[in-house]
């Protein structure tokens, strides 16, 4: 539905990013699937892949860690690691691939990506993320960005976060992501580093007024376009990660409320009735109905037919066999809503 507007839409990225709202990389949601998905429903928000580590890249199978499809620009590709080399090697490749943007995460707090060394435990090493991006950028022309939390552990004074800013920036790096809490890298789960920590909008929005030359987007908590441009009064750039994904038809509001855009927004069931013919493509090519359809059981939140919808889709969707016939099906409890209220009640 949006090929036409992807190539136009990598120019414009690359020559403006004046206002930017993008889609946080979250691990085991942001996949390819959920990408072409949310791109159904804007045509100018930054989409973003899950972490993919450098190591991955340099060894493991990079069709099916990096493929994605055209329709998806502008996409940004989020690397992990901590080797200078390694990442500037799995950059290049990145920007092979096509990506718009390459970016280190240096804000997930997990024990598995503390034990590799890379994520938030960096932010106690600026000078070897300086370091990490300065290769980076050597190594391509695509924007080398960096995601971080406001601090870790201890190491939380307004002061360390513009230490680390200062030292990264003399990296090259030009954009900052920042997710307004900081990480407890031992105690909290990474489940409980998403929600206990305080948000702390202020410290981001100060950063912005220090260093006002960088990109400053702010990240953590966001749960409405409301916000979201209460945000941009501030900073440079917006980024939603759960509310995005949970409620995806809030995308649909992206392109006019964010970037002025004029023309008419996409319908909720044109962006769902442009799925079909991808999941049937998908499953011909040995996929499964699940791995797309689970991305987007929020669609209609809300609606009359939208707890029908979304159990069809949960439980017919995952049946050997399912194929495109299930969507249709989901879709007919939100065009009857009456049918819908005697589904539930069976």
């Amino acid at each position: 539905m949006f090929s036409l507007y992807a190539a136009d839409n990598k120019r414009k990225y690359m020559k403006n990013n004046d206002k930017i709202f993008a889609v946080a990389p979250m691990m085991e949601w942001t996949d390819r699937h959920c990408r072409y998905f949310h791109r159904r429903l804007t045509r100018r928000a930054l989409l973003y892949t899950e972490m993919v580590t450098a190591a991955a890249i340099m060894f493991g199978d990079r069709e099916r860690l990096l493929g994605f499809d055209t329709d998806e620009h502008p996409v940004a590709l989020q690397l992990g690691g901590s080797d200078p080399r390694q990442l500037a090697e799995a950059a290049r490749i990145g920007e092979d691939y096509g990506y718009d943007e390459i970016n280190l995460n240096v804000g997930c707090p997990s024990d598995r990506v503390q034990n590799g060394r890379f994520g938030a435990c960096l932010m106690a090493h600026p000078q070897l993320v300086a370091d990490c991006v300065h290769a980076m950028s050597k190594a391509v022309a695509a924007p080398v960005t960096v995601k971080c939390r406001i601090g870790i552990d201890d190491q939380d004074a307004e002061e360390d976060l513009e230490r680390f800013v200062r030292a990264v920036n003399d990296g090259g790096c030009k954009t900052f992501i920042v997710h307004a809490r900081k990480a407890w890298l031992n105690g909290l789960s990474p489940k409980e580093n998403r929600d206990v920590p305080p948000l702390d909008y202020g410290r981001v929005y100060r950063l912005k007024q220090t260093y006002p030359g960088l990109t400053i987007i702010i990240n953590g908590g966001i749960q409405s376009l409301d916000e979201a441009v209460e945000h941009l009064g501030h900073v440079d750039g917006v980024m939603m990660g759960r509310s995005a994904y949970q409620r995806p038809a809030l995308l649909a509001d992206v392109d006019r409320r964010i970037y002025g855009d004029t023309r008419p927004s996409v319908s909720l069931e044109a962006a769902y009735e442009a799925m079909i013919p991808y999941c049937a493509a998908q499953i011909a090519n040995g996929g499964k109905l699940s791995s797309v359809t689970r991305h987007m059981l929020g669609l209609f939140q809300n609606m009359p037919g939208a707890r029908a919808y979304r159990r069809c889709l949960s439980e017919e969707a995952v049946k050997p066999g399912a194929d495109h016939s299930v969507m249709r099906m989901a879709l007919d409890f939100v065009r009857s809503p009456d049918a819908s209220l005697l589904s539930s009640a069976a």
